[in-house]
């Protein structure tokens, strides 16, 4: 029996549940998010990324943040799931896996990383394909949609950033004539190739990984977690 937890805020369906119950249901196939606090605060003005959003099957609570203010201010307990988590245990589950695997990267040199990475695992029968730069109010990629229509992969992991990851995967999730597992977990796969810096899983469980962000590139990260202040305004929202 899967025992999940259900909320909408602002049409996204998000869940709250173990590994096990959440692998099931993506391999129905559909589309898995695990937005971020300051990406989940420009929904209201970002109509694009939150129509990706509603697109989404699944969606977790990759935001201490948000997590502690549902609890404050709605009553809701619930826990947070890392993408970084996510996306260690689903890696974990591809091993020695017999379905074929599609890696998006942002640039060659991640796709050489990650490559070695899945090869240590011993994930090996992904393929690979570096996404050239996307017009987020228009993506279309008639390259990948061919390359994954010829292929298809039962797993399909985008590795761009936020904001961009979500509206690819609403793309695919809407033009291929199937139904893969799409999952958008940005960077998540940086923090364990070692392109950004490694959170250690004290940090990740206390809800501190933004800080671990802010001491590696703090022009980039700290003005990014200031604007997720915004979710302050946006609890109404939340319905169970």
């Amino acid at each position: 029996m899967i025992k999940i937890k259900k909320f909408r805020f602002f049409r996204i369906k998000f869940i709250e549940g173990d590994f096990k119950n959440i692998k099931f249901l993506l391999d129905k196939g559909g589309m898995l998010v695990l937005p971020a606090a300051p990406a989940l605060a420009n929904i209201y003005s970002d109509k694009s990324y939150h129509k990706a959003l509603k697109h989404a099957d699944i969606a977790l609570f990759d935001s201490g943040f948000f997590c502690l203010l549902l609890r404050i201010f709605k009553g809701i307990k619930i826990k947070k799931y890392s993408g970084l988590k996510f996306l260690t245990q689903f890696l974990k589950s591809l091993k020695n896996c017999s379905d074929k695997i599609l890696m998006i990267n942002p640039s060659y040199n991640e796709q050489l990383l990650n490559k070695k990475y899945l090869k240590l695992k011993k994930i090996n029968n992904a393929n690979h394909y570096v996404a050239p730069f996307y017009n987020k109010n228009i993506i279309n990629d008639l390259k990948l949609l061919k390359m994954i229509k010829k292929d298809k992969p039962r797993y399909i992991v985008i590795n761009l950033g936020g904001g961009v990851q979500e509206l690819l995967g609403s793309y695919l999730k809407y033009n291929l004539g199937y139904k893969p597992s799409i999952v958008c977990s940005g960077a998540a796969i940086a923090f364990l190739t070692g392109q950004q810096a490694k959170i250690p899983s004290i940090f990740d469980k206390l809800y501190l990984g933004w800080l671990i962000r802010i001491m590696f590139n703090p022009f980039i990260f700290f003005p990014r977690y200031i604007k997720a202040f915004k979710l302050f305004f946006l609890m109404k929202y939340i319905q169970k």
